[in-house]
This record gives structure tokens, sequence and C-alpha cells, in this order.
């Protein structure tokens, strides 16, 4: 199997992308441990004798060193936490943009920092570890109406993704980032409900979407399995696209 014998850590993991992410990972024979601030939300995969669950708030560095501390070296590490602020700049308040930039980037950078030592010991044992970052197509690779804060941090976390690839691609150490185009997922399901119409909210996401479809989250699982495994172990520095042609 494509991860067997790997340990992978997983951020946001208890709904949307995160959870799937942590099935195919196990279904792929990586031994996953599944975080989550809320630790609720992890119950469905507690199941699985290949995952272990653990509560964690990605923007308390004290917790994150806590569990790096407690756990073995990784082989990989999939930082999916992230918010999503709907609105242009006027409509930006300063703790919204200084939230939107702790959990979308600054979380990551604690994540990398705790873990990336044990990333780089695995690197050397066997030759192959792997950082995978959650960026987005709203990003440096294209601009969306009221996506002012949410944008800006997705391109910050390309750059991010990029400097610690440059860092470390002598020390078998990849990292990468996936943009995913819009995705059915329960933070996508609570943004179409705030909408003053959602009705016409899903049907305009639905639209910018070229093949007609939201994205699922089994749409993108195979690119995340792909991008901790050995079988991406030339590929790093990349923001991946997942977006059903939308950058075309």
């Amino acid at each position: 199997m494509l991860l067997d014998g790997k340990t992978i850590l997983i951020t946001a993991a208890g709904q949307g992308i995160g959870a799937a992410s942590a099935r195919a990972c196990a279904q792929a024979g990586a031994r996953v441990i599944a975080t989550d601030v809320n630790a609720d939300l992890l119950a469905g995969l507690r199941d699985d004798r290949n995952i272990e669950t653990r509560q964690l708030d990605v923007t308390d560095a004290g917790a994150i060193g806590a569990l790096a501390a407690d756990l073995p070296d990784l082989d990989g590490l999939f930082n999916c936490a992230g918010v999503v602020h709907h609105g242009s700049v006027l409509d930006l308040t300063d703790d919204d943009w200084a939230f939107a930039l702790d959990l979308n980037v600054t979380a990551m950078v604690r994540m990398c920092r705790a873990f990336v030592p044990g990333l780089l010991r695995q690197a050397d044992k066997t030759g192959s570890a792997a950082i995978l970052n959650m960026s987005s197509m709203a990003s440096s690779v294209k601009g969306f109406p009221n996506r002012t804060a949410y944008g800006a941090t997705k391109a910050a976390v390309i750059g991010l993704t990029k400097a610690i690839a440059a860092d470390f691609v002598t020390r078998n150490l990849r990292c990468n980032a996936l943009c995913p185009g819009t995705v059915d997922t329960p933070s996508l399901r609570g943004r179409i409900a705030a909408a003053a119409d959602p009705v016409q909210a899903e049907r305009d996401f639905i639209a910018r979407q070229p093949m007609g479809r939201l994205a699922n989250v089994d749409d993108l699982t195979p690119t995340v399995v792909h991008l901790l495994s050995d079988g991406s172990r030339f590929v790093t520095g990349q923001a991946v696209l997942v977006d059903g042609g939308v950058t075309i």
C-alpha cells in the first residue's frame, strides 16, 4: 500500500477534507494521528484501528509542542486546518484579519517548527518524508470576490510551502501545497446556509466550476495520499491544483 508503515498527522481531521484524508491515509496503510480542536468531531474516526485521535488547537503553541514531544517521529504532516472569511477589504476588521492569519498561516508555522525535526530524522532513516499544506485556488493562483483575507492568507501558504521545500530539498523532506476548487464540505454548507439566498448561493458556487458540479472530498483524497507517499518523492515546492478546471 502507498503509505504502508508510515505515520501521518492530520489537523482539522474531524470533518470534511481532513476526515476523508484521515480515512484515505489509513486505508493506504498509514498509522494516522487525527487531530481537531473539537474532540467530539473526531468520534467518527475512532472505530478505525489505524487512526488515533487527539484533541489539538493549532493556535496553541504549547499544545503543539506537547503533542510533538509525545509522538514518534512522523513520516508525513498534513496541515489542513483553516478558516474562510467572507468579504472584501472594506469588510475586513483587524480582528478578522488577525484570526485568518493566525489559523491559516501561523498555525502551519507552529506545526512545522514542532514537527520538522522529527520529519528530518525520518527522512534520514527512510530517504523520504513529506509535508502537505492546505492552500486553495483562491490564493496567488487566482483572485475571487469577497475572499480578501482568505486569498491573501492562502497565497502566504504557497510562499511558506516553497520556502520550506527550498530549505530542506537536500534532506529528502518534501513540502507541497494542495489547492482545491470548491468542495462540498460542512464548512461550505455553513456558508451557503448563511447567505441571503442559499439556493442562489449554491448555484453560484456550482457555476464557477467548469465541470458543472462541486468537488466532493473523495475527489481530493487520492492526491492527498499521493503527495504524502513515496510516489511523489520527486515533487516538492508545488501548488497542486485539484480544481475541476477553474484555473484552466
